[in-house]
């Protein structure tokens, strides 16, 4: 069984999309060599959950109303109403509110300042 060991953002600003990330999610960045490229950590390595990288895109970004062509991630929250407040005063926007997965928790689905779509979702078993 193969499972996923990274993933990659790409975006048409760089370092808006960096900014976003750091602000919302903590999540570090660092410049791989001289290259255009970013490696992302997202946490300690003895926690569950991989690392990524950011890169410029090349190409039309996403439009609205588009079918949704992505392998879309969704990341692990602790208070996922707080983190869907944060989203628009950081240049994203809220796609699917906040929704209930029963017995897994909440999801919420967000488009960060690229229009890249990501999901964030909180463990409760009761979620109804």
């Amino acid at each position: 069984m193969s499972r996923p060991v990274h993933f990659e953002i790409h975006a048409e600003g760089t370092d808006r999309a960096m900014k976003f990330y750091r602000a919302l999610m903590g999540w570090e960045f660092n410049q791989w060599g001289q290259e255009p490229y970013w490696l992302i950590k997202t946490g300690e390595k003895d926690s569950p959950g991989i690392d990524g990288g950011l890169l410029p895109r090349k190409g039309p970004g996403p439009a609205d109303l588009q079918a949704v062509n992505a392998f879309v991630c969704t990341v692990g929250v602790t208070d996922l109403d707080a983190m869907t407040k944060r989203v628009p005063g950081l240049g994203g926007t809220i796609a699917v509110p906040k929704m209930p997965i029963p017995t897994m928790g909440w999801l919420a689905y967000a488009k960060d300042t690229e229009g890249n779509l990501f999901g964030m979702m909180q463990p409760d078993p009761n979620a109804k």
